[in-house]
This record gives structure tokens, sequence and C-alpha cells, in this order.
């Protein structure tokens, strides 16, 4: 009978510990994760590449390249530090895409599930590690 105890008991602890190690879905300022992306000593945001989040205004679309997604992760220290830092890498390749495909702009960049904000976006922050997933149209803009 003991046993059967012992043996529920490390069930029960296992999945109380599982449960406390779930992802949690948070949001941070576009903004913020940005301002991380310019200031890496080694990949940088760069302005050559225009972005534009959400449903925010274009100038006209003259030539529509590419649509993907780009998802990065991050392990640094705080969950704000790896949820921009991921942010930022993963706007690094959009705009690398956008370089190789020959356009000058990412536009309706959306992350997590799609969701659309000018402001905001998503990033799905463990105990460990974050994960931020954007879509994007890569286009040629009129100048």
């Amino acid at each position: 009978m003991k046993i059967a105890h012992i043996i529920g008991f490390v069930i029960i602890s296992s999945a109380s510990s599982l449960a406390l190690a779930a992802d949690e879905v948070v949001k941070f300022k576009i903004d913020s994760g940005i301002k991380t992306g310019k200031a890496s000593s080694r990949d940088q945001i760069k302005d050559d590449i225009a972005l534009y989040f959400g449903k925010q205004k274009t100038p006209p679309v003259v030539k529509k390249l590419w649509e993907g997604d780009s998802s990065q992760t991050s392990s640094r220290r705080s969950q704000q530090e790896r949820c921009e830092t991921a942010f930022a890498s993963a706007i690094i390749r959009l705009q690398n895409k956008a370089r190789t495909e020959g356009g000058n702009a990412v536009i309706n960049i959306t992350s997590g599930s799609g969701e659309s904000s000018e402001t905001e976006f998503t990033c799905t922050a463990g105990r460990m590690m974050s994960r931020v997933h954007l879509r994007g149209t890569v286009v040629t803009l009129k100048k």
C-alpha cells in the first residue's frame, strides 16, 4: 500500500512540475524590439528595408516578391530580453530575405498566430527560452 502512495505522490509531483513549466504568451512593444536590434554588435536591423507592421499604410506596392515566416528563439537572461532578442533576430531574417529577393520593404508583419498590431509583438516565453514567430510580405514599394 505504501508503494502505491509513493508512486501516486511522484506522479502528482511530476504533473505539477510540468504545469509550472508551461510556456506563457506575452506581448512587448515593437519599438523596444527594434531598438534592441539596432543596438546589436553583430547583425543589426537596418533602415534600408522598410518595415510595416499590421495594417500600417504603405506607399503603393509595385511588386509582391515573397510571403513567408520567420521564427527565432533566444535564451538570454530576462524574459523581456529573450523576447526582444528573438524579435530582432526574426526581423533581421525578414530584412535579409527582402534583400535577397530584391525588395525594399516587408509589409503586413504579424506575430504569433497572425495577430495584427502596429505597436506590439507576441512572444511565447518559457522559463529558459523564448520564441517569436513573425509573418510578412516582401515587396517593392513605389518611391
